[in-house]
């Protein structure tokens, strides 16, 4: 660590401590890189176009099912039968289709 010693820092030319800094740092860029890198995940998987399909999958699934929970509950508090649940499933199913529209109008890059 003689060499690294601040006191003893030439006055001309590449400071080593610089050198010796820059060296510990490409060190730990290099173990922190390969300390978060995803072991079985391919790129196929990961990015956008993966994103957009997760987000077509969950409004597919999720908008009927919320429409319909929320025409069950109209059914039971007016008392109507299944007429609100019928309704409030094809409006969902109608807002899923809308949603998937949107999504898939985005650039996957």
């Amino acid at each position: 660590m003689a060499a690294i010693d601040p006191e003893q820092a030439p006055d001309s030319g590449e400071d080593p401590r610089l050198t010796a800094l820059h060296t510990q740092l490409k060190a730990a860029h290099h173990k922190e890189a390969e300390r978060t890198t995803p072991t079985g995940a391919s790129p196929a998987f990961t990015g956008k176009g993966a994103s957009q399909g997760q987000r077509v999958l969950s409004t597919l699934i999720g908008a009927p099912l919320g429409a319909m929970l929320i025409g069950w509950l109209i059914d039971r508090w007016f008392g109507t039968g299944p007429a609100g649940l019928l309704i409030m499933l094809f409006l969902g199913i109608g807002a899923a289709f809308t949603q998937i529209i949107r999504i898939s109008k985005e650039r996957a890059e």
